[in-house]
Formats: C-alpha cells, sequence, structure tokens
C-alpha cells in the first residue's frame, strides 16, 4: 500500500509539474504505431549541404572575408589594375574582400555617361537601387532628375556613382571598415571617369571624399579640390535627394547649389 500511495503521489508531482505524457529512453514513431500497414522507418541519413554552398566542388560554408586591413591592400591593388571603367566593373564583380557584396543583391557600379563633364558621387546604394542595379533610382532618383533637369541636364549628361557600390543590409549606413575597403575602387572610378567636377550627394560622400570635418550643412555650395589621380578638379558638397525628401525646405539651397554647378559648367565650356 505504501508503494501505491508514493506511486501516486509522485504521478501527482509530475502533472503540478506540467508532465503529461510517459517517454522511455528509446524514440518511438507513434504514428507508425497507429499505422501497421506503413514500412518500417528507415534511419535518418545525414541531409546534403545545400547546393548554393557547394564550392569547386567540396560542401561547406563560403570562406570568410579577409580581414578588413587585407581587404583594403587588396583593393587598393584591385583598382590600380584596371585599366579603364569595364576592366574595374568587372574587377568589382570578381572582389570578394567587402561582406556587402554577400547580402546584396548585385553590385551597383554606375549610371550615366561616362564622359560627361560633372560627376555626382553618393554615400551606398539602397533597396531601389539594389533591384535595379543602378545608383539614384526611387524616389530620391526622381527628384535628381528633376534637379538635373531644372539646369538642363539629364542622366546622358552626367555620370552617377556611390562610394559604396553594394547595398548594406535594411539599408543601414556603411561601417568605416566597408567605406575604407570600398574607397579605392572609388577613387579609381573618378580618376578614370576624369570628370571638371565633382559633386558629393551628402554628409558621408563628401567627408570620405575630401576629408571634410565639418556637417553638410556647412559645407555644402563650397568650392573644394579634388585630386583625380590626373589632375586637379573643382568639387562641391550638396544635400543628398533623399536627405531633401525628408527635408523639403533645403531644397532651396540644393537649388542655389545647383545654379552654381551649372555657372561652373558654363565658365568651363567658355
Amino acid at each position: 500500500m505504501n508503494d501505491n500511495r508514493q506511486a501516486r503521489d509522485l504521478l501527482g508531482f509530475y502533472l503540478e509539474a506540467g508532465v503529461d505524457a510517459l517517454i522511455g529512453e528509446a524514440p518511438v514513431d507513434r504514428f507508425a504505431a497507429e499505422q501497421p500497414s506503413a514500412p518500417p522507418a528507415r534511419a535518418a541519413q545525414p541531409a546534403a549541404p545545400p547546393r548554393d554552398l557547394e564550392i569547386k566542388g567540396r560542401a561547406g560554408p563560403p570562406p570568410a572575408p579577409p580581414a578588413p586591413d587585407d581587404a583594403a591592400m587588396a583593393a587598393r591593388a584591385a583598382a590600380k589594375g584596371a585599366k579603364n571603367l569595364d576592366e574595374l566593373r568587372a574587377i568589382l564583380d570578381k572582389f570578394d574582400g567587402c561582406a556587402l557584396k554577400a547580402t546584396a543583391t548585385q553590385l551597383v557600379f554606375a549610371d550615366g555617361n561616362s564622359q560627361a563633364r560633372v560627376m555626382f558621387v553618393g554615400e551606398a546604394p539602397g533597396r531601389d537601387e539594389d533591384i535595379e542595379g543602378l545608383p539614384f533610382v526611387g524616389r530620391s532618383g526622381k527628384l535628381l532628375d528633376r534637379m538635373l533637369a531644372a539646369i538642363g541636364l539629364d542622366r546622358t549628361k552626367v555620370y552617377i556613382a556611390n562610394v559604396v557600390p553594394w547595398r548594406p543590409p535594411g539599408n543601414r549606413t556603411p561601417t568605416p571598415q566597408e567605406t575604407q575597403i570600398c574607397l579605392p575602387f572609388i577613387l579609381r572610378q573618378i580618376e578614370l571617369a576624369d570628370p571638371d567636377i565633382l559633386v558629393c550627394m551628402g554628409n558621408p560622400s563628401a567627408q570620405t571624399l575630401l576629408g571634410v570635418k565639418e556637417g553638410i550643412t556647412r559645407t555644402r555650395g563650397r568650392w573644394f579640390t579634388f585630386n583625380t589621380g590626373k589632375r586637379e578638379i573643382r568639387a562641391m558638397p550638396t544635400f543628398h535627394p533623399a536627405f531633401l525628401l525628408r527635408s523639403p525646405l533645403q531644397k532651396r539651397f540644393a537649388w542655389r547649389d545647383f545654379l552654381a554647378i551649372k555657372k561652373a559648367l558654363g565658365e568651363g565650356a567658355a
């Protein structure tokens, strides 16, 4: 009797603790037990590795990107070897030193006319750019197109790129390491395009390319000197179209900047 009472007390304790099923040490397929006609279960086989993880005939995860310093050195060497913009784009397509490449849909290299006298450079692609493979599309791109049209330009008369050619996940800001890894490529891209005027769209682009420390509200509209590697050209920071969409009252200042760019292009043509 005492043994039965102890057993009932123990079962009561388990029920209060939430235990509502008895299991043994060996696994039992309850569904197979209800269907005697079903064939016996096979021993579990290890799952085959996903095809996208098969690298050069060997299964396994993709190799980790190199350390930031090593990646930056590799980027400088690779960018230096590009003799023209087509070669630079092909080199970027094969470059695996930046982890952003693994999360982006595709490379966003450039748009417009590489022979144009003015080049616009932003920070990094966003979602729309990542989908289309072109810089400055979507709402901000349409605003840029309207701003260009206001001074008699369009995408056939300008060249457009970004400091970072791959979209950061979730449109986050690129890390300083990611920017430094990509920097040799945009510098070489500017050198090969060799524009007369460089326009830095937004504070990150201006600080990266021009080395300015002040914010965009203080530097926009001012002329700086940028060395393309071949010669010195005029450069101006201005507001990014995405910022103007959030702060429409600042459009009047951007308009002044674009008028100054138009004037500089006219002076150069004369």
